[in-house]
């Protein structure tokens, strides 16, 4: 996809308030965000602490009226529809404000069709001083990521790009930065017929590491409490979508249909929850292949017990 004129696509965050550890991660991210040239234009949405004054130092469009929950977090219905209001590009981009882009993103969104959605993986490091965009810091932090980088699991999912005309934009108030969500947005897109196209193997999205003293009465696992609950509820009952559960994959050779093992293997166990081609045919092969994978896993169980038995007998 190429824009006819102006910007391809409008990239937009909600950031927390630019203080200590958090605000250096935020401004390495929206500064490497203005980097990506003139095909690209941000917009910082909300008006914590040091927004407005960042978004004029850096050189970004700053939309500060988006609605928030009782916790005083932003709502995400709100700044959708606040960015595509504030928007004319072709596309838009939802990404997390601790998260650094390269190039290799916008030639990525380039080859994205306005029918799809593209969601990718990220790379976890540990980032604490700001990054010097005078020089050559591309090449700095790439070599970082080789020495250090970290990949997690596909189920943490930090940008969304989407056409400006996909039904994408309209989702339920989802507290900003809270887990389900994101899920949600999978989810959605497959339902609706979307194809999802992850692009992991093309864009190298840097998760800069970071604490979760802002989730208001957080529990559990740092970010869950009332508003994750909330957001669960939201989401409803759907089954846990991660990147494995998109229909295609961007490469190097381009777009084409993620028929890795890894995508077939997600989709299968989600099969009564979609309505894909792939669903539809392992819901019809199921009557017969699900007793032999019964059948398979016995065997692989008893040859362990008597892998064991025998271990057992030669002590």
């Amino acid at each position: 996809m190429t824009a006819s004129h102006g910007p391809l696509l409008t990239l937009f965050t909600v950031p927390k308030s630019f203080s200590g550890h958090v605000g250096v991660i935020q401004r390495n991210a929206i500064g490497s965000w203005k980097q990506l040239g003139t095909d690209v234009d941000v917009i910082l949405c909300g008006d914590d602490d040091g927004v407005s004054e960042t978004a004029a130092e850096v050189g970004v469009r700053h939309f500060p009226h988006v609605e928030r929950n009782e916790y005083g977090t932003p709502i995400l219905s709100s700044v959708f529809h606040a960015a595509w209001a504030a928007s004319e590009t072709p596309l838009l981009a939802y990404v997390n404000a601790d998260i650094i882009l390269f190039h290799d993103f916008v030639a990525a969104a380039a080859q994205l069709r306005e029918t799809h959605l593209m969601v990718g993986g990220r790379w976890d490091v540990e980032l604490g001083e700001q990054l010097d965009f005078r020089h050559s810091w591309e090449g700095s932090l790439r070599r970082t990521l080789k020495a250090t980088g970290v990949r997690p699991l596909p189920v943490w999912i930090d940008y969304f790009v989407f056409s400006r005309d996909s039904p994408l934009v309209n989702l339920p108030p989802f507290a900003v930065g809270r887990p389900y969500w994101d899920r949600w947005m999978i989810y959605q897109a497959r339902s609706l017929g979307i194809p999802v196209v992850d692009a992991t193997p093309s864009v190298d999205a840097v998760h800069q590491n970071h604490d979760y003293a802002h989730v208001t009465q957080g529990s559990g696992r740092r970010w869950h409490g009332p508003e994750a609950e909330a957001n669960a509820e939201l989401a409803g009952d759907i089954p846990l979508m991660s990147l494995h559960h998109a229909t295609h994959v961007l490469t190097s050779k381009g777009i084409s249909r993620a028929t890795m093992s890894p995508y077939l293997r997600a989709r299968w166990h989600t099969r009564r929850a979609l309505n894909g081609n792939f669903e539809k045919f392992a819901r019809a092969v199921a009557p017969v292949v699900v007793p032999v994978l019964r059948v398979r896993r016995g065997f692989r169980k008893a040859k362990r017990a008597l892998s064991e038995q025998d271990r057992g007998q030669l002590r």
